[in-house]
């Protein structure tokens, strides 16, 4: 499987080439089953396009499609430095890469969002990135998930967005799982339009 080329229009949006080499090394970290699972195992939280195989996928680039059109906007996108727009497409590309552990596992890890941004560490050798960008990356992660930070059995376990960079991961994540927000799949799984 090239999982590079899944990701191929998202990895275009990145300007900055550091951030780029980091994502490719990345994105072949990811698990196989990634690239093969619903986003929601019930389809509770996720609209329709983002179940069935290859819908964890689909959310994924739905949510990086959320940013991109957002940063492009001057209001909002001026707000960043380039540098800080890829790492956070960078994150969101990456944010449910674990989702179901290492190994797979049936069900959801609650904590999926540590467990990404712990591999990000594993590997920062590996990555063209400073330690600051490192940092950001690992925290717009792990604080993805936004105010659902306590597990099934009511312990604190993840990190609520508090930056601005957290809170805009957060949000296009969020409205990438909104089912009144659809988007269209080629056979390809890329978005049409």
């Amino acid at each position: 499987m090239d999982k590079l080329e899944k990701f191929s229009r998202e990895i275009g949006y990145i300007k900055t080439e550091s951030v780029k080499k980091s994502l490719e090394v990345m994105i072949n970290k990811m698990p196989d089953y990634f690239f093969e699972v619903a986003a929601s195992s019930t389809g509770k939280y996720h609209p329709e396009y983002a179940l069935g195989d290859g819908g964890l996928l689909r959310h994924t680039k739905a949510a990086v499609r959320v940013a991109y059109e957002l940063l492009e906007d001057p209001i909002i996108g001026n707000k960043y430095a380039q540098k800080e727009k890829d790492l956070m497409i960078m994150g969101l590309i990456l944010h449910d890469g674990l989702k179901h552990g290492i190994p797979m596992e049936k069900y959801v890890k609650f904590e999926h969002p540590l467990l990404m941004a712990n591999l990000v560490e594993q590997n920062k050798n590996e990555l063209f990135l400073e330690k600051e960008d490192i940092e950001l990356l690992k925290s717009v992660i792990s604080s993805h998930m936004g105010p659902w930070t306590t597990d099934y059995n009511g312990n604190d376990v993840l990190p609520k967005p508090t930056t601005k960079y957290q809170n805009f991961v957060h949000m296009c994540d969020y409205l990438a799982s909104r089912k009144a927000i659809l988007f269209k799949f080629d056979e390809k799984n890329d978005i049409v339009g």
